[in-house]
């Protein structure tokens, strides 16, 4: 049995992950700001701001998996913005490694949640896989930055790096947003409807987590189903599933740069992501088409 803390265990992956990992047998525990002593795990303080984490969270710890971060297409991105969406992955990383050296704890592993936009957010029909080369844009900037940091805990035990594709979700995510305009009859795909979306189910995404943990696996993984789609594939399945029908056209890149601004790249671009590596070490996805993981969503 491990014992393992999350950082964002209450958000899309972390829910599901804990849930799975603890159904496995392992001790699951968690680092919040705000505590609740009724959660389903049990559950820590930590501040990132005031450099502040309960000593108690990872008293016995073996793992840590760190999800948390600020949501990169919450907020329009100002400068402001992008400092909070850096410094979220950066200085937690920061915290966790003082702690765990503070305290000489010696962990089998860190496994921390990273992303594809690693690669830029737009790279054509490039075939891309974990030997690629970085992209130049923000995106990229807080890939690069994140993994840095995440690497200093190599110094004292093994580390993971998933980078996550598009997750796909009933729950939350990209999927819920393309639905939402589907649903009242204005829904279309974005720009030219064909970049390519790298996409993953969830519960393949937090089969990834745990396979890389109970493996003792380490080095960098990409996250992404086998098979990429456009975003316009993407968007006639989720209408078919929802009996919905497209009658618009494309929205235009420029309306999309109007709205967003830069973030618009991040729906206006696309990559072609391989699993490849993943796949090699003997994981296998239970969702390898699109068109079956939207109908189990959906």
């Amino acid at each position: 049995m491990a014992k393992i803390l999350i950082t964002g265990g209450t958000g899309l992956v972390g829910n599901q992950l804990s849930k799975i990992l603890s159904n496995s047998g392992h001790e699951v525990r968690h680092l919040s700001r705000t505590p609740d002593p009724d959660a389903e795990f049990p559950t820590f303080e930590w501040n990132i701001k005031e450099n502040f984490l309960d000593p108690k969270a990872i008293d016995g710890i073996t793992h840590i998996i760190h999800l948390a971060g600020a949501g990169v297409a919450d907020k329009r991105w100002t400068d402001d913005r992008k400092k909070v969406i850096i410094n979220s992955r950066v200085d937690s990383i920061k915290l966790l490694y003082n702690e765990v050296k503070s305290a000489n704890l010696k962990l089998d592993s860190f496994i921390s949640a990273s992303a594809i936009g690693y690669y830029g957010m737009d790279t054509g029909e490039s075939h891309l896989d974990e030997n690629s080369s970085a992209g130049e844009d923000f995106l990229a900037e807080v890939v690069k930055k994140w993994e840095t940091e995440a690497d200093t805990f190599a110094a004292i035990t093994k580390v993971a790096k998933v980078r996550i594709g598009v997750v796909l979700s009933e729950k939350g995510g990209a999927m819920v947003e393309i639905a939402k305009p589907i649903n009242y009859l204005v829904g279309a795909p974005l720009g030219s409807g064909k970049q390519y979306m790298s996409w993953i189910h969830l519960e393949d995404l937090c089969q990834v987590f745990a396979y890389v943990l109970e493996n003792n696996l380490e080095g960098t993984y990409n996250a992404t189903a086998p098979n990429p789609v456009t975003n316009e594939a993407l968007t006639k399945t989720l209408a078919k599933a929802l009996k919905k029908p497209l009658f618009l056209p494309n929205v235009p890149g420029f309306m999309m740069k109007l709205i967003l601004g830069e973030m618009a790249e991040m729906v206006l671009g696309g990559n072609y992501v391989l699993s490849d590596k993943i796949q090699s070490t003997g994981f296998k996805f239970k969702f390898t088409e699109v068109e079956a993981a939207v109908k189990d969503l959906v």
